[in-house]
């Protein structure tokens, strides 16, 4: 049945126009037959996201959020959930009835949910390319699948300390190894690469002729050379894809109140996005 009151969410951030979130979103309220419910993109940086949060009206009903705004919108909420505060990141926020901010984060259940479609429920030991926001977020979901240690692969100690910090806050035995010896990481019964585009392209070559799981958290351009190779040898491969539809899944669910969202249509539409550019 048609919603009977229109409702409005967004996505934020800076740069925001490659957003593939109101494909997904939209696709999502087109199989649930919220008609009056409307997903936009909105160009806001970190200067200007208190006024805009602050100017919304009540038929706001939330809002997903990227860089850089993920840990900048945590001062302006009333409350977030555990899974938020263990990586300080927000990536989405519901508008309660009573005016209230709520803040969590989707990207490490998104991880969790992409991995598990794939079959993977636990690993012995992983390795994680990078040290950004991504690889804070793929520690956290780590320390739900992961057996044993980490290796962290970082261009720099002060990337190797942070990583080892996050390790110790959600309870993981993080190791640091320097980029240099990436190659190695491929050996790992599960590597996830959270690295910008072609950072990987160098150990591509490398993939051994038995390899475990790839996550690769791209999604444009895609295939990446080392997702690309992975495959070739017959490696299961998780992608960007995968998580960003997880996690845009959990984001409807809790905007909406209504579940479960559609997995199908929403990679549908994405699939069909990502092929059209």
């Amino acid at each position: 049945m048609p919603s009977v009151e229109t409702r409005r969410a967004a996505v934020l951030g800076s740069p925001i126009a490659h957003s593939l979130s109101p494909v997904l979103h939209r696709a999502a309220y087109a199989e649930l037959g919220l008609d009056d419910w409307s997903y936009d993109r909105f160009e806001v940086d970190e200067a200007a996201l208190p006024d805009f949060i602050g100017g919304l009206d009540r038929s706001w009903a939330g809002l997903s959020l990227t860089m850089p705004l993920k840990r900048a919108v945590i001062p302006l909420l009333d409350e977030i959930s555990p899974t938020a505060a263990s990586v300080e990141a927000v990536n989405t926020v519901v508008f309660t009835g009573d005016g209230r901010r709520v803040g969590d984060n989707t990207d490490i259940p998104g991880m969790i949910a992409a991995l598990r479609e794939r079959g993977v429920e636990k690993v012995e030991s992983a390795a994680v390319l990078g040290a950004g926001a991504t690889a804070s977020s793929a520690l956290a979901a780590l320390a739900v699948i992961c057996a044993g240690p980490v290796t962290a692969y970082v261009r720099s100690r002060e990337r190797g300390d942070e990583m080892r910090g996050w390790g110790r806050r959600l309870g993981v035995d993080v190791r640091v190894a320097d980029w240099a010896e990436g190659a190695r990481a491929l050996e790992a019964p599960l590597v996830i690469a959270t690295t910008p585009a072609g950072t990987t392209d160098s150990v591509a070559a490398d993939v051994p002729r038995d390899p475990g799981i790839l996550f690769d958290v791209l999604y444009d351009p895609w295939p990446t050379a080392l997702s690309a190779a992975w495959s070739a040898r017959g490696g299961t491969v998780v992608g960007g894809l995968d998580l960003l539809v997880h996690q845009a899944l959990l984001q409807v669910e809790q905007m909406t109140g209504r579940s479960p969202a559609p997995l199908a249509a929403m990679r549908r539409a994405g699939e069909a996005a990502i092929a059209s550019r």
